[in-house]
């Protein structure tokens, strides 16, 4: 088995792969979105800071109502949660974000191996292009070296 054959079957390389391919498709958004984002800056500029100095007043005075009974439901909701019953809240968390980070693994191999193999079949594209013009040329020495032979037998024999 080669070294080519042994990485191809490797679901890691597939999915690192797919993850630089990912991560190559994301970057290549960046220009995009940036110039998208300074010309909203721009657009709404003027108008948020019109709403902001019209309702900074209003905006202050509820955070200090607000704070108040943002305690007291803490507290409520402290009183309900049972210590009990945490580690089994935990684990189902901990499954759920282990089940999605399976399915992006996987997502990203699945990426990784079309990438893997489009890249296989331009380099086999490459590889074949090249070898026809030195086969060629090897054909040509071989009936060059051929002929010179022939013609040295051909003298020796008529000599």
């Amino acid at each position: 088995m080669t070294l080519a054959t042994t990485l191809r079957a490797n679901k890691a390389v597939y999915t690192i792969a797919g993850a630089g391919d990912l991560a190559v498709e994301k970057i290549r958004e960046v220009p995009d979105q940036v110039v998208k984002a300074r010309e909203t800056a721009v657009k709404y500029q003027d108008d948020l800071r019109e709403v902001m100095d019209r309702y900074r007043g209003q905006v202050l005075e509820a955070m200090g109502r607000y704070r108040g009974e943002v305690r007291d439901n803490v507290g409520r909701v402290q009183e309900r949660i049972e210590v009990k019953d945490l580690p089994n809240a935990a684990v189902a968390y901990m499954t759920h974000g282990a089940s999605r980070a399976v399915e992006f693994i996987d997502e990203l191999a699945e990426r990784g191996k079309r990438v893997v193999h489009k890249e296989a079949v331009a380099v086999a594209e490459i590889a074949e292009a090249d070898a026809k013009p030195a086969t060629r040329a090897r054909g040509t020495q071989r009936r060059t070296t051929q002929s010179r032979a022939a013609a040295a037998s051909s003298r020796k024999g008529g000599a």
